[in-house]
């Protein structure tokens, strides 16, 4: 389902660049239901799809993964109620047993027969026998395990999507009340105070922002049309079904169900979200089988001819293990106290667009050593008071909207941290995460995340309703950019320019420094003044709806409001000349005819 209609309240709200806790948690749950439904989709595709498209290999292979990721969802809750070690209570035997969990049947147990594959199991691993997986998505079928031949079994078909194959992690949107991210919170916790009750594991895990990229290029290959897919195509397919197998074992390690499955290595790699990454002795394009084992908080991987790496999850994010081969995922804390850590991404596959075109203001993904990750974290460390100059929503937004951060590396000609310039962005199908350079100073990233949290809010308001019909030609002046923009562009950067000249004012406002106050007033005049000179484009738009000119009135109040307290004249005419200079160069560039 589709969230009810947005109320007049969070438009007037959104389009003052504000937001309070109910008008930004209405935003994250219509995310995340878009979201699981994207999933659902990925599903219904496969199912749906001809065998030439979707093999029968592979598509049991995803029904084994989403099975696993329902029993995981099924164990946690009630390991935490009885306090039992994860991995140590029934579900655990259950799983030795060659027993789940049966449908509508809380605590009880159904044989596997009829539901899913026959378990095989797997010597050698901790424990004994324990649930095993079938074939790695992208590998040829085996005749035997890495520890000998397997025993045989009769394959059971699983049942067709439509039939009695009903995914349980679809449930209705709850009602409130909603605090921060968009949680459901009890009555009596404070909606205000940053402490986002988490979900379950796996849910936490189909709602992380790379989950939508992940989805829409799995979308894209499932439904290539008739006829076997061409060879890139086939390939992203099998790495794309083959991380959601990584993110189910990460989902079931996280519940502390036991199992051993077979995993796929692309390009020496394996990602598992949320832990870390496993390197191989793979290179190149090729595939590498990983067999994977979990029992009682311990991850082992086996690769052939390479040694055993084992690894113990950490509460949360990340992974610890002494191989040299393993490398944990990384998190940034909470920006205030009781909120959630903010993971710092330079490890999964989707963080930016794969074989796309990128934008040419962005650089690619970095990957972090630990001096990176150190001048990140200082930086990080200095944000949240940063933030907090430019009023205590910009905190807020940031706590309850930002749920990932993505390293890219340093832009051209720039030093990374130091001058040169920087970039950063938002993806539209990776809600909650934010792409940047490493950051100058805590004031610069905060910048960076008031800007980039405008685009997040507009774009998920524009998800639930129309703003305009404009259409995509680019023809309307930004003094912001060299190129024309087309009329959603050009909102798009009005929105975030606003926010950035309130930011801006009242840091200039609460600051007692000389330097600090007249470094403020500079930012706020250039930002002011590049607001003003679309604002006539914007307002004066026929495109607009009834509810898109609401939206834009209340930017221009916003915008009167901040001329109420204008900066010293000389920021203000430099600002002036800045933006005169840049409307002169675009016509000249792009005037009609030319």
């Amino acid at each position: 389902m589709i969230l009810p209609a947005v109320p007049e309240r969070a438009v007037d709200e959104l389009g003052r660049t504000a937001g309070g806790p109910e008008t930004l948690g209405l935003l994250v749950r219509d995310q995340h239901t878009r979201r699981l439904l994207l999933l659902r989709a990925v599903l219904d595709a496969a199912g749906s799809a001809a065998p030439d498209v979707c093999p029968a290999t592979a598509l049991a292979r995803l029904r084994e993964d989403w099975s696993l990721l329902e029993e995981a969802e099924r164990l946690e809750p009630s390991a935490r109620l009885r306090g039992r070690p994860r991995g140590a209570g029934p579900g655990e035997r259950r799983r030795q047993d060659g027993f789940v969990p049966g449908p509508g049947r809380p605590g009880g147990s159904a044989p596997v027969s009829g539901r899913l594959p026959v378990p095989t199991p797997v010597s050698g691993w901790p424990g004994g026998s324990v649930r095993s997986h079938g074939q790695p998505y992208g590998l040829a079928p085996e005749s035997e395990t890495l520890d000998g031949p397997a025993p045989p079994s009769a394959p059971v078909p699983a049942p067709e999507y439509g039939s009695d194959w009903s995914p349980s992690l679809f449930p209705s949107v709850p009602e409130g009340p909603y605090g921060p991210g968009g949680f459901p919170v009890a009555a009596e916790e404070d909606p205000t105070a940053g402490n986002r009750p988490p979900p379950s594991p796996v849910r936490d895990l189909l709602l992380h922002p790379f989950i939508g990229p992940w989805a829409r290029d799995t979308l894209r290959t499932l439904g290539a049309g008739a006829g076997p897919l061409p060879g890139r195509d086939a390939r992203e397919q099998a790495r794309a079904l083959a991380h959601f197998g990584a993110l189910a074992a990460v989902a079931a390690a996280r519940a502390g169900v036991s199992y051993a499955v077979r995993l796929t290595a692309y390009d020496g790699v394996l990602t598992l979200p949320s832990l870390g990454a496993l390197r191989t002795g793979g290179s190149g394009s090729g595939a590498t089988e990983v067999a994977v084992a979990h029992r009682r908080g311990r991850l082992t991987f086996r690769v052939r001819g390479e040694a055993d790496v084992v690894v113990r999850p950490q509460s949360g994010a990340g992974a610890w293990s002494e191989a040299a081969a393993w490398t944990s995922a990384y998190t940034l804390p909470g920006l205030v106290p009781g909120s959630a850590a903010v993971p710092l991404d330079d490890l999964d596959p989707y963080r930016t667009a794969r074989g796309g075109p990128r934008p040419d203001t962005l650089s690619g993904p970095a990957s972090l050593d630990d001096a990176d990750r150190k001048h990140w974290l200082h930086t990080w460390s200095g944000t949240a008071a940063a933030l907090a100059t430019g009023g205590e929503r910009r905190l807020a937004e940031s706590v309850t909207l930002l749920r990932c951060l993505v390293p890219l590396a340093a832009p051209s000609g720039s030093v990374p941290g130091g001058a040169g310039g920087s970039c950063s962005g938002t993806r539209r199908e990776a809600f909650g995460a934010v792409l940047s350079s490493a950051p100058a100073t805590p004031t610069a990233f905060a910048a960076t995340l008031v800007h980039e949290i405008q685009h997040t809010k507009l774009a998920a308001l524009s998800d639930m309703m129309t703003l305009h019909h404009a259409g995509p030609a680019a023809r309307h002046f930004a003094p912001w950019r060299p190129d024309p923009r087309p009329y959603d562009g050009l909102l798009q950067g009005a929105y975030s320019h606003l926010a950035l000249a309130d930011f801006f004012q009242r840091g200039a406002l609460a600051t007692t420094l000389p330097n600090r106050r007249d470094a403020a007033w500079a930012q706020h005049a250039r930002y002011q003044a590049q607001v003003g000179a679309v604002l006539p484009a914007l307002v004066g738009s026929g495109d607009l709806t009834v509810r898109g000119r609401r939206f834009v009135d209340r930017m221009v109040e916003v915008y009167e409001t901040l001329a109420e307290q204008p900066p010293p004249r000389g920021h203000v005419a430099r600002a002036t000349a800045y933006v005169q200079a840049a409307r002169a160069l675009w016509n000249r560039r792009h005037a009609p005819g030319e």
